[in-house]
């Protein structure tokens, strides 16, 4: 097995220093205060505080309340934890496709934050409310395209209307109908009325709980969010809603069980170590002697050291998913889709070879990506050859480097309009929109 250098290698630490001296000097300047004023009043030279509010030195929490008291500030304004969000949602917003074609001066955030805190909140406000709005855009749409329960009601809605036309266009034709036959037809638009009327009232509730967060409309999804809420110990499948998820929950503990059997925790962990930083998957299995794919799986499920966050997509040769789990901050489309660019897909055409790939998603988010694909033949020689194929999924830190992979969730929901895999318009971007 061949493994990349995307996997091995530590993630550069890129996110930009918050510049607490930045924020210091501004709050000095708005308060009309000299530098020398300020340094004396909380026990410093002022050659030292020019060294701060230039950020070539460290500010300690005892001095960040001095200063804050000084210059009437809360002291959380002045201290670093709080600015790495704000910087964390104006990148966000900076990478957002709308804003294509503009260069925003990534450079500058801090100072921009630093000088105009009041325009920041507000550019944060709007796009952390049009993300939420793009959520419940996709979500809308997925469900209306793709909702099985939706798609089978709308079917039996059209049925049981043609039914009731049918019947009734019988009842008013000329000719005489004998009793029997009219008490039949009357029988039947009956129970074809009540059938429409009860359809319709259900497909009016379903509808009515489209905006319900989190509603899980099909069984795979009921299952991938039993899945997300386990914890130390799995909960009863039995606590699902459907037999369908019931049944594939129940299928999922078992693998899950059995890959703990063959590979406990406490194997896992005190391996670990000696996997290199990060932990190489492929050093691992070597040095467990233990099945790639196995230890894989057991990295996505038990998400020790190093693979916090982990998460693993796996497919069957036909490209279908056969199991989610999400990584944190990687967006999963609805069941039955996907981004024909994952190395997931890659992995097929190259079984037994490890695929590492750094991959970036349309908001900017930067993931390291270890795929592989394995064949067997569960039947002996003459059955037929299978194909699965699993890519582990880990969120990356840093700057996205230039051979990052761009890949999206599915056509329909990305907005990466100039991707050479599209297949199908994005209902994010309006066609003749500027490319992504």
């Amino acid at each position: 097995m061949r493994v990349g250098t995307a996997w091995r290698s530590e993630a550069v630490s890129g996110g930009a220093n918050v510049l607490t001296g930045t924020r210091i000097r501004e709050r000095r300047l708005a308060v009309s205060r000299r530098q020398a004023d300020v340094a004396r009043a909380v026990g410093i030279s002022p050659a030292y505080l020019n060294l701060i509010e230039h950020n070539r030195r460290p500010v300690s929490p005892e001095l960040i309340a001095r200063l804050a008291d000084e210059l009437d500030v809360p002291a959380d304004e002045l201290a670093e934890g709080r600015e790495e969000i704000r910087i964390a949602a104006l990148r966000e917003a900076a990478a957002h496709p709308v804003a294509a074609g503009t260069v925003a001066e990534l450079d500058q955030i801090t100072e921009f934050l630093a000088r105009f805190p009041g325009w920041a909140a507000l550019l944060i406000a709007h796009a952390r409310r049009g993300g939420g709005l793009e959520r419940q855009l996709v979500d809308l749409s997925d469900r209306m395209t793709q909702d099985p329960y939706l798609l089978t009601t709308l079917h039996e809605v059209l049925s049981a209307v043609t039914s009731v036309r049918s019947t009734a266009a019988i009842l008013v034709e000329d000719g005489e109908i004998s009793p029997d036959w009219r008490r039949r037809f009357h029988a039947n638009l009956h129970q074809d009325s009540q059938r429409l009327s009860l359809t319709a009232q259900a497909l009016v509730a379903y509808l009515d709980s489209f905006e319900a967060d989190g509603n899980a409309s099909t069984p795979q999804e009921e299952v991938e969010a039993w899945m997300a809420a386990q914890g130390a110990e799995a909960p009863d499948p039995g606590d699902l809603t459907s037999d369908a998820a019931r049944a594939m929950a129940a299928d999922v503990l078992r693998h899950m069980q059995a890959d703990r059997a063959a590979l406990p925790d406490r194997h896992l962990t005190e391996a670990l170590p000696a996997a290199g930083s990060p932990p190489d998957p492929v050093r691992l299995s070597a040095r467990l002697g233990l099945p790639l794919d196995l230890v894989m799986r057991r990295l996505a499920d038990l998400r020790p050291t190093g693979f916090e966050g982990a998460g693993l997509l796996v497919c069957d040769g036909s490209g279908a998913l056969t199991m989610r789990r999400a990584a944190q901050g990687f967006a999963l489309p609805r069941p039955g889709d996907s981004c024909a660019l994952w190395p997931l897909y890659h992995a097929l055409a190259v079984p037994q070879v490890a695929l590492a790939r750094l991959v970036v998603t349309p908001d900017g988010r930067l993931f390291r990506t270890l795929s592989y694909a394995q064949r067997r033949q569960p039947l002996g020689v003459g059955g037929p050859l299978l194909t699965d194929a699993l890519m582990l999924i880990l969120p990356a830190d840093g700057p996205v480097p230039a051979d990052a992979l761009p890949i999206g969730p599915a056509c329909r929901i990305c907005p990466r309009t100039a991707c050479p895999a599209r297949r199908e318009p994005s209902i994010l971007v309006p066609q003749g929109g500027p490319a992504g």
